[in-house]
């Protein structure tokens, strides 16, 4: 058995509103901005490999009366972190000290990404990453999974894919991957013994 990890839901605890809920007091104004301008459509362009300066130029010419709101969202990226689920980094060294093989899957901007491996120790301990944003390819797109599938010689019926959103499970369940739907990462273990 391998595992394949997404990470923002599953190792990360990650939403734009711990940051701009000091940038944008009203929560409806806030609301407003992150449903509709920096919103999850906008930031999974820049997952698939867009580049962010292209991506800020593009909405400010939409939306200029909140440039300085927009110029914010990627500058603080960091800042939208609010910590790391211990209970999965636990679950990585059990996995990795029976020596199983484990992997990321990630939509993540890979200029955002880099050197996160610095501030993150644990994702050194992974056999080997699949970042969207360098292969212009996102969940849940087929392709992408296809391509962890041949990169890590993994055989989806032997390989356990675990994510926080429900259509990248179904697009891996499409492909014979066996899959954890992680809605609380506290249960990771237990969700992840059915496997070992």
């Amino acid at each position: 058995m391998k595992f394949l990890f997404d990470l923002g839901g599953v190792f990360f605890d990650w939403d734009p509103h711990y940051f701009y809920k000091d940038v944008i007091k009203d929560k409806e104004e806030r609301d407003y901005f992150l449903n509709n301008i920096c919103n999850d459509e906008w930031n999974i362009q820049q997952d698939a490999g867009r580049l962010i300066k292209d991506a800020e130029t593009d909405l400010i010419k939409t939306y200029p009366d909140y440039e300085d709101k927009i110029k914010l969202y990627y500058k603080n990226h960091h800042k939208m972190f609010r910590k790391i689920f211990q209970y999965s980094v636990d679950v990585l060294d059990h996995l990795k000290n029976k020596k199983y093989e484990c992997y990321v899957l990630s939509n993540w901007s890979w200029e955002t990404f880099q050197d996160m491996d610095k501030k993150y120790p644990f994702l050194n301990k992974f056999d080997g990453l699949i970042i969207s944003g360098k292969e212009k390819l996102v969940k849940p797109n087929a392709e992408i999974y296809k391509l962890a599938t041949s990169r890590f010689n993994l055989i989806p019926e032997e390989t356990v894919f675990i994510d926080d959103k429900k259509e990248n499970i179904e697009a891996a369940k499409k492909l014979g991957f066996l899959t954890i739907h992680l809605t609380d990462p506290e249960i990771i273990i237990h969700e992840i013994n059915r496997f070992i």
